[in-house]
C-alpha cells in the first residue's frame, strides 16, 4: 500500500470542498482532494445567496463564476393563492452582497473545483475513502477505480462529501435531526417564457393552494431553463419511480402561478426524487478532523441555505485549520463548532416557521415595518450570522413576538 503526505485531505469536490481547497491553497498548504464522481455531475441546490459571493472572492473564483454567464439573482418572489410578496436582496439590513447567481451546479461545481486545482490544490476523481483513522496524524484509506489501494497521511482531513456524508458514517457520528422527514421531487424544464411573463431575477417559491406545508420552487436559469421542484412530508411524494413525472406535472398544476407560467412544459430530464434530506450530527469536528457543509447538517432547501452554509464552513473551518497548523491551540468547539451553529440555528428558526405557516403569515402581512423587512430579508439573502440583526441574534422569539404582534393587528 503505497503512502503519501499532505496538509490537509479534503474529501468531496462540491463547493465546500473546493473553497477550502482554494482557501487553504492561499495560505501555502499542501492539499489532497478526494472526490468518487467524475465532473461533470448533476447536484440539486441551483439558486444561491449573496452572501456565499464574498467567499467566492476571497477564494479566487469569483471572476470565473462571473463569466460563466450564469442567470443573474437578486431577491426572491413568494407566492400563496391570491398573494405574493417580493424580497429584493439589495434591501437588508446586513452590509454586503446584495446580488448572486441562480447556477446549473454540473456547471458551477465544475468552475470552482477547477479553479482550486489552478491554485495548486490536487485533485483526484474516481477515488473513494474507505476508512479514516483519526488522532492528531490522521490517515485516511482510500481505493480507486481500478482497484488500487492506497493511504495518505495527513495533518488534518475535512469532510466537505455533502450528502454522502462521508465521516459521520465510518466514524458513527449520526444524530436526530429534530425535523420531520421530507422529499423533493424536481426535474428542469425549457419555460419558454416571453420577456416581462416574470422576474427571472428572482426564485418563485410557490405554496400549494391547499396545503401550506406543502411547496414549489421555480428557479430561472440560463438560456431559458428552469429548475422546478416539490416539497413535502415524505409520505406525500412516495410514489414509484414509473409516476414520478406524472405526479409532479399534476401538483405543478395545482398551483396557479406555476400551472400558467410552464404547466405543460416538458421536462428535459428524468423527474428525480430525494428525501431524509435533513441530518445532523453530535459535533462538527473531531481528533484531526472537521465536517463542513452537508457532512454535518442540513435543513431544508426552502430557503436556497445549502451553499451559503457549506462556504461559510469551509471559511471559517479554514481559519480554525490555519491558527492551529500554526501553532495554536484550538478549541474546535468554541472557535468553529458554535459560531457556525449559530447560523444555521437561525436558518432552522425560519424554516420551522415557514413549515407551520406563521413565517408566512410574515411573509405575505400586508403592512410591514420596513426596518424589519430588511431585516428578515437579510437572512434571505444569507446573512443568518449578523447578530447585528435582532432576527439573527434572537431568531425564534423576534419571529415569535413579531408573529404575535401581525396576528393581533
Amino acid at each position: 500500500m503505497k503512502q503519501t503526505a499532505v496538509d490537509v485531505v479534503i474529501i468531496g469536490a462540491g463547493p465546500a470542498g473546493a473553497v477550502a481547497a482554494a482557501l487553504l491553497r492561499k495560505a501555502g498548504r499542501s492539499v489532497l482532494v478526494l472526490e468518487r464522481q467524475h465532473f461533470p455531475r448533476f447536484s440539486i441546490g441551483e439558486s444561491l445567496l449573496p452572501q456565499s459571493m464574498a467567499y467566492l472572492e476571497e477564494a479566487g473564483m469569483l471572476q470565473a463564476v462571473v463569466e460563466a454567464g450564469f442567470q443573474y439573482k437578486n431577491g426572491a418572489h413568494f407566492v400563496y393563492r391570491e398573494q405574493t410578496s417580493s424580497f429584493d436582496f439589495r434591501d437588508k439590513h446586513s452590509d454586503g452582497w446584495g446580488t448572486t447567481y441562480q447556477v446549473e451546479r454540473a456547471v458551477f461545481d465544475e468552475i470552482l473545483i477547477g479553479c482550486a486545482a489552478k491554485q495548486g490544490a490536487q485533485v483526484r476523481f474516481g477515488h473513494s475513502v474507505q476508512a479514516v483513522h483519526t488522532g492528531t496524524a490522521p490517515r485516511v484509506d482510500v481505493i480507486d477505480e481500478g482497484g488500487n489501494a492506497y493511504q495518505i497521511e495527513a495533518r488534518f482531513v475535512f469532510d466537505a462529501s455533502g450528502f454522502g456524508r462521508v465521516l459521520p458514517r465510518l466514524l458513527n457520528l449520526e444524530t436526530p435531526t429534530g425535523m420531520p422527514t421530507r422529499a423533493a421531487l424536481f426535474s428542469h424544464v425549457y419555460d419558454g417564457l416571453p420577456a416581462g411573463a416574470m422576474d427571472r431575477n428572482k426564485i418563485c417559491v410557490a405554496t400549494h393552494p391547499e396545503r401550506r406545508d406543502v411547496w414549489f420552487w421555480m428557479i430561472p436559469l440560463a438560456g431559458g431553463r428552469s429548475s422546478v421542484g416539490c416539497v413535502a412530508e415524505s409520505s406525500f411524494l412516495d410514489v414509484p419511480e414509473a409516476e414520478r413525472e406524472a405526479t409532479l406535472r399534476a401538483l405543478i398544476q395545482k398551483e396557479p402561478t406555476l400551472n400558467r407560467l410552464i404547466g405543460d412544459a416538458p421536462f428535459l430530464m428524468p423527474v428525480r426524487q430525494i428525501g431524509g434530506y435533513s441530518a445532523n450530527v453530535a459535533h462538527l469536528h473531531g481528533p484531526g478532523y472537521a465536517l463542513l457543509g452537508n457532512a454535518g447538517e442540513f435543513l431544508d432547501p426552502v430557503f436556497s441555505s445549502g451553499v451559503t452554509i457549506a462556504l461559510r464552513s469551509a471559511h471559517l473551518a479554514v481559519q480554525t485549520l490555519n491558527r492551529q497548523l500554526d501553532g495554536e491551540q484550538i478549541d474546535w468547539s468554541a472557535e468553529y463548532d458554535v459560531p457556525l451553529r449559530k447560523g444555521i440555528d437561525t436558518f432552522r428558526a425560519f424554516v420551522e416557521r415557514w413549515y407551520t405557516g406563521e413565517l408566512q403569515d410574515l411573509i405575505f402581512y400586508p403592512n410591514q415595518t420596513p426596518s424589519i423587512r430588511r431585516m428578515i430579508c437579510a437572512v434571505l439573502a444569507g446573512y443568518a450570522w449578523d447578530e447585528t440583526n435582532p432576527y439573527v441574534a434572537s431568531p425564534a422569539r423576534r419571529l415569535n413576538a413579531l408573529h404575535e404582534v401581525c396576528m393581533q393587528g
